[in-house]
Formats: C-alpha cells, structure tokens, sequence
C-alpha cells in the first residue's frame, strides 16, 4: 500500500452501494473540509467490504478518514480516486459537542458557544 493520508472534516453526503457487474461494490461519500472562506467538498470512495465504513454515520456528523490515493489511465485519460479504507468519528463525542479536553468555562473565547467549535462562515455568493 502506498503512502496513506487523513483528513477531518463534516460528513455531507453518503450515496447508495453501487454493484457491478463483476461483483465489485463501492460506495461514495462527501466529506466537507474547512478551508478559510470556502469550505471544500472532498469526495472519497470505498470498495469492496469497505463499503460498510459509513454504516451508522449520519450526514453532519464530524469524521476523520483515512485514505490513500489511487490513479489509473483508461483510454488516454487519467483518473483519480480518494480510496477511504478507515472512517471514524472524530471529536471524541456528539456532534455538536465542545472539542474533547474543553469544557465551557476552558474554551478559548468563541470556541465553546460554537455549534462546530469554529468562527461563523461568512455569506459569499461564489457558487464554489
């Protein structure tokens, strides 16, 4: 396996398992990551009985996944994949929740009255 990435962020979109006709199975999932004014939407696919990572994930729940990258050429393009083989929550508790190791009287000024721990974004009309 080649070198392995992580990245957190919030779980956006979790679409349905899709099946080949071979047998091999994916499913792909968005994870939105904060990026100063504008947000990212990272999509990421898992394979085979990876497929079951998103299995008691619900959209808006703060995650960490664990990827590698994976590229291939078909026809003289070249493709590439975000291959999540690890998912999990991050935080340490309930959406929602101050960051693990704060409690509200801790927080740095703004943290704790955060729904996301994180300043508001600010409204732009860039549709990217």
């Amino acid at each position: 396996m080649g070198k392995s990435f992580e990245i957190e962020g919030k779980l956006k979109v979790i679409y349905d398992i899709q099946t080949f006709n071979s047998g091999f199975t994916k499913r792909e999932f968005v994870v939105e990551v904060e990026d100063g004014n504008y947000p990212q939407m990272i999509k990421f696919e898992c394979v085979k009985d990876k497929t079951a990572l998103t299995d008691g994930m619900q959209v808006d729940d703060p995650v960490k996944v664990t990827f590698d990258i994976r590229g291939n050429e078909y026809k003289e393009r070249f493709y590439v994949n975000l291959n999540a083989w690890k998912l999990e929550r991050s935080g340490g508790g309930a959406a929602g929740s101050p960051d693990p190791g704060y409690g509200d009287e801790d927080a740095p000024p703004g943290i704790a009255d955060q729904p996301d721990g994180g300043p508001e974004p600010e409204e732009d009309d860039i549709p990217f």
